[in-house]
């Protein structure tokens, strides 16, 4: 089986574009879905005893969280150091059962993939694009967002120009779904020639 390492900077189009993998029959490792998954539960203990008041009701409180480490260079790191290996044991998870399925190929999307060294552990890496005007106006539109915040999440981030230059195909969400949808199975096409290149 072949790991596709799917990634883009905020607002590019990546949840879209990770959904229409699955629509193609492709499982589909959703980062962002598994924390927010362990925040509802199996974190949530670990969270409020390094960072009190953030939990409301047994559940992570996602403002009240990021309104405290977002930044806060060390606390975010202890923040990672607990949700990282619950992260790893569910992505883990997910490849087995991938596996398990004979699924040709199967998709991790995840955010930081770079920033994390995460391209070293997939066989190919799929970055989604669009242009920085629909990207700022994407990202705006969403609810408690502002200028103040989108700046503090992109300098988290690696600038797109980067991650396109060291990506092996780059997918570009500024025309609609159906060129995505296309561009999706000239990926799938190639992928099935390629060698796997992790260890």
């Amino acid at each position: 089986m072949l790991i596709l390492g799917l990634t883009g900077s905020i607002g590019m189009g990546k949840s879209t574009t990770a959904k229409l993998f699955a629509e193609a029959g492709v499982p589909v490792y959703d980062a962002d879905a598994t924390v927010h998954k362990i925040y509802q539960g199996e974190a949530a203990a670990a969270i409020e005893a390094a960072f009190p008041g953030t939990t409301v009701g047994g559940k992570v409180d996602r403002n009240k969280l990021s309104a405290r480490v977002v930044r806060d260079p060390v606390a975010m790191k202890q923040l990672e150091q607990i949700v990282h290996p619950m992260l790893r044991a569910h992505h883990q998870e997910f490849l087995d059962d991938a596996e398990r399925s004979d699924a040709p190929v199967a998709v991790v999307d995840v955010p930081l993939l770079f920033e994390t060294g995460g391209e070293k552990r997939v066989d190919a890496v799929v970055v989604v694009t669009t242009s920085p005007a629909v990207q700022r106006e994407r990202i705006l539109a969403r609810h408690n967002m502002t200028g103040e915040k989108l700046d503090a999440i992109l300098a988290r981030q690696l600038p797109d120009a980067e991650k396109r230059e060291r990506a092996d195909f780059v997918v570009d969400t500024s025309h609609g779904l159906d060129p995505v949808r296309a561009q999706i199975r000239d990926i799938l096409r190639e992928v099935a020639k390629m060698p796997r290149r992790r260890p």
